[in-house]
């Protein structure tokens, strides 16, 4: 679903791209191009260059390069139908949808958000004027919440009532909220006896904000001494998805970016108290462990995760959690003294607090810091069997330098620091294969897919530990054995008719990869091939020849798709080879930037597809013609 390619087009075209990155950013004019301080990353020497007539922008400092709908995805973290439609209402474009319930489906989540901005200045204001709403504005003031916090997260106060909301906003009355409307967006449902009521009762709310400022739902928290559970929150519904929203991120996402590091905590009052004590780059999940979907919106701001999670067990196996992350993002863990959470910590010592994040310690620390505080170290056999375990903790980490200093630390603690011992722990760690599973990703499709190509993710020095780890621990070398390059060469031997015969070796990322297709060009016939084929090349081909793969073989859809993957990704290293060129400044600056939004807006485009093939094979001509 989305909308026709026609109607985007026109939207680009109509769109004055500097009017709207101008209501971000300060622009000013240098000959033909406008330049401003980059809204990505923190600079003080603009790098942030736009092109007003061609409708791109590039910045040569942080790579962030696209159109007016890139820039609103990217600055106001807004779905791609959702940026093109903003942008057609600045131009008063009618749009269509390629499916017919589309445009009823966003009008419909439009109505929804209507009713939740009403419900939240409703709420609002009831907390801030009504008498019964003189507990919850006592117990605000004794967390250390002023009337300049409760106004600038908008908290509210559900009163006491069956469905105070529903009169207010007149549900089901002429001219007022229609009853469909109201319970869709989680403010309330029909009783047994077929009455409207509210969701939430005897509640202190704090609404929940989609990255953009729109609300999208409440967590309600009890007053002390009430009745029910301690949080109750909104449930999931058509604009709410308690696995992808994360709380805080509408105020904190440009801190965030700026200091490349998001801070995970646990509740409201948590990242609430992080901005009192001066430190705006927290957020918080809402009402559920963090989830994949979570991870993967962090990622697109930032890839240092703090974690602030209460001091006790469940904090620490909360923390535990983020241990299948690792690879993607670098993880850290805050300490806090037993029986402070951030929340209380930010009212009795918020200098304690600002220490706490600086001084977080990297996750391997964390991890075996917690099988040591665990173990029985007072005993030989105890001391011996937390070695092992600490060991393996640290195993993962495939840079000796980072590696070894864990080991010793490890073995003084465990009394297993004489040479014989210490060695035994550097085999453990040597042999050592993890066996714990990742566990479900994203539902999205081509998740794993759009992730960075393996050979790709460049280490840089001081990213921390997750830069050390293999991305395919049961590999000691070599490509990843499930990549889109092993599938192409799969249909190359099985199912050859299926290779766009536009493919050309240089597409593949892998050298050993290389060799092996330009073979299969080579020798029209397999047995000839395998007859002459160097030994480690006709052992992949009998590998390839024997697997099977039943969808790829029949579905001519997914046989594109792989196709299509396999000229995004040589498109993002073509895109990762021109940044070189503009940070050496070998390449003229018109011209690089001309390229670079190409490829930019084509890859999006075929991204957005759903690898859509005729879009690949435009991309697959920019490339040709670069090369």
């Amino acid at each position: 679903m989305g909308i026709h390619d026609e109607d985007v087009a026109r939207v680009r075209e109509a769109t004055d791209i500097v009017a709207v990155i101008g209501e971000h950013v300060q622009l000013k004019r240098v000959g033909r191009r406008w330049q401003g301080l980059c809204p990505f990353h923190a600079e003080k020497t603009p790098s942030f260059s736009v092109n007003a007539e061609m409708g791109v922008y590039h910045c040569f400092g942080c790579k962030a390069s696209g159109d007016a709908i890139t820039f609103l995805r990217e600055v106001e973290q807004a779905d791609f139908v959702e940026a093109v439609e903003r942008l057609a209402g600045r131009s008063g474009i009618v749009l269509r949808y390629t499916s017919p319930g589309e445009g009823a489906d966003r009008h419909k989540r439009g109505k929804l958000t209507e009713a939740l901005e009403q419900a939240v200045e409703w709420y609002h204001q009831r907390l801030l004027t009504a008498p019964d709403a003189g507990l919850a504005r006592r117990y605000l003031r004794e967390r250390g919440y002023d009337g300049d916090v409760v106004r600038r997260y908008k908290l509210g106060w559900a009163p006491d009532d069956w469905d105070a909301l529903a009169a207010g906003l007149g549900v089901g009355a002429e001219g007022g909220m229609p009853a469909p409307v109201f319970s869709d967006a989680g403010l309330g449902f029909r009783n047994k006896g077929g009455l409207i009521q509210d969701s939430f009762r005897a509640r202190v709310l704090f609404p929940i904000f989609d990255p953009s400022g729109k609300p999208v739902g409440f967590g309600g928290r009890v007053l002390p001494g009430g009745e029910g559970p301690k949080y109750k929150n909104s449930v999931d519904n058509a604009v709410y998805r308690k696995s992808r929203v994360l709380y805080g991120l509408n105020w904190a996402k440009q801190e965030i970016v700026n200091a490349d590091e998001v801070i995970v905590c646990e509740g409201y009052t948590d990242v609430i108290g992080f901005a009192q004590a001066g430190i705006s780059r927290a957020v918080a999940t809402c009402g559920t462990a963090a989830t994949d979907e979570h991870i993967q919106v962090l990622k697109r701001y930032a890839k240092r995760l703090v974690l602030a999670f209460d001091p006790d067990k469940a904090g620490g196996n909360a923390a535990e959690r983020f241990l299948q992350w690792e690879g993607e993002v670098e993880v850290k863990v805050a300490t806090f003294p037993a029986g402070n959470d951030p929340g209380s910590l930010a009212m009795s010592d918020p200098e304690g607090l600002v220490a706490a994040v600086s001084q977080a310690v990297a996750f391997p620390k964390f991890r075996y810091e917690r099988v040591l505080s665990q173990a029985d170290l007072s005993t030989i056999r105890g001391r011996s069997i937390a070695a092992r375990q600490a060991t393996e903790v640290v195993a993962p980490i495939k840079d000796l330098l980072v590696r070894e200093p864990y080991l010793l630390e490890i073995a003084t603690r465990c009394r297993q620091d004489d040479p014989n011992a210490l060695e035994r722990l550097r085999r453990i760690a040597q042999d050592y294969r993890p066996s714990f599973s990742r566990g479900p990703r994203s539902s999205r499709p081509n998740a794993e897919e759009n992730a960075p190509h393996p050979a790709d993710m460049v280490s840089e020095s001081g990213r921390g530990d997750q830069d050390f780890y293999d991305i395919d621990p049961g590999s000691s070398h070599g490509p990843p054995p499930n990549n889109v390059e092993r599938q192409v060469l799969w249909l190359a031997v099985n199912e050859p008719a299926a290779v766009w015969p536009e493919i050309v070796s240089e597409m593949f990322h892998y050298s050993f990869y290389q060799e092996l297709f330009d073979a299969l060009l080579e020798y029209p016939e397999m047995d000839v091939l395998l007859a002459d084929a160097e030994p480690k090349l006709g052992a992949l081909m009998r590998e390839l020849l024997v697997l099977e793969d039943q969808e790829l073989r029949t579905s001519r859809r997914q046989q594109d798709i792989v196709m299509a993957r396999l000229v995004y990704e040589s498109a993002q290293r073509e895109l990762i080879h021109s940044e070189r060129l503009a940070r050496t400044g070998s390449a003229d600056d018109d011209t690089l930037l001309l390229r670079v939004a190409g490829l930019k807006l084509a890859a999006d485009d075929l991204r957005e597809s759903e690898w859509e093939a005729g879009k690949a094979r435009a991309l697959l001509g920019l490339l040709r013609a670069e090369a």
